[in-house]
């Protein structure tokens, strides 16, 4: 995240609202506001700790980070992915379709033992799964790519 076009959009204000004193002013606006630039800069690396500590309470599981690379931050999700809420399975046949499926036995043992394990029939567990499969997955309740963190770059406003 570049923080620099925060800087400079501050700094343009205060010259903006400095002008209307004179050159004179202007010109120590222009001092003060390079004075303040690196102090301004760690406000808003805390403001960003701050959010980061904010979204992490919020989350049951993923914790939010702020690295710095170079001079820049970024925010970092790293931990488990929540778990999204179980698919609504259909309460009667209406509006549903029968279909054949066929599994080798092996990968129907194991669909039986993660249903049973999660406590659903076979078909509630596959439609799930269906339906989990094709719906897109959102920003923070999708799986985390293997083998690393997900990364989320941006500002907040409030």
């Amino acid at each position: 995240m570049d923080l620099s076009r925060y800087v400079e959009a501050l700094r343009a204000d205060v010259t903006a609202a400095a002008a209307i004193g004179g050159p004179d002013v202007a010109r120590a606006a222009e001092l003060v506001a390079d004075a303040i630039e690196p102090a301004l800069r760690l406000v808003l690396l805390d403001v960003l700790t701050d959010a980061a500590n904010d979204l992490t309470a919020a989350f049951d599981g993923p914790s939010v980070e702020v690295r710095l690379r170079g001079r820049e931050p970024e925010l970092v999700v790293t931990g488990p992915a929540p778990e999204p809420a179980p698919a609504a399975v259909p309460t009667d046949d209406e509006g549903t379709a029968r279909l054949t499926l066929r599994l080798p036995e092996t990968l129907k043992v194991r669909t039986e033992h993660a249903a049973a394990s999660e406590g659903l029939s076979v078909n509630n567990w596959l439609v799930r799964a269906v339906h989990r499969a094709l719906e897109p997955a959102s920003t923070f309740g999708g799986h985390f790519p293997a083998g690393g963190p997900r990364r989320i770059t941006g500002f907040g406003r409030a």
